[in-house]
């Protein structure tokens, strides 16, 4: 299993930045190759991806959640394999230390090349830096729509 490790600080008080994370339905806004994400209740999701010309879907379990401290999670099923925790810790009154941290089990041929050539990692760091100029958007009332694009 690989795992991977990303952390950003964005300038948005700590609960500002929790509920907008936990506004999974968003996601597709900042996240490269998330198409759509369901919430299906209070503890699970179903998420459409397509990453590298891949399109999956899979569902998700929210098996942690502590209010503006850390969300965790890890998929159901067998079709893909991973876990997730984001931690949330306040830098003042007005700042937020976003760290993501992700372990993914990759299968076939295609997800093992990617794995090798750190295509997660950079994923993982693009999607906190578009989550950072979405939230920091709406946090000064700008339109999040510009914050979507890639970079």
């Amino acid at each position: 299993m690989s795992t991977v490790e990303e952390s950003i600080d964005v300038e948005v008080p700590v609960r500002v930045v929790y509920d907008q994370w936990a506004t999974f339905e968003d996601f597709p806004q900042f996240m490269e190759g998330v198409e759509e994400v369901r919430q299906l209740d209070e503890h699970h999701a179903h998420w459409r991806t397509k990453i590298a010309g891949l399109a999956r879907e899979f569902d998700t379990e929210i098996v942690e959640r502590v209010p503006e401290e850390r969300v965790a999670w890890r998929t159901t099923g067998e079709s893909v394999k991973h876990t997730g925790t984001v931690d949330f810790e306040p830098l003042g009154t007005t700042r937020t230390r976003v760290t993501m941290t992700m372990a993914f089990q990759p299968t076939g041929f295609a997800e093992k090349a990617a794995d090798k050539l750190g295509v997660l990692d950079r994923q993982v760091r693009g999607d906190l830096r578009r989550f950072k100029r979405f939230v920091e958007g709406r946090d000064a009332g700008t339109d999040p729509q510009s914050a979507s694009e890639s970079g």
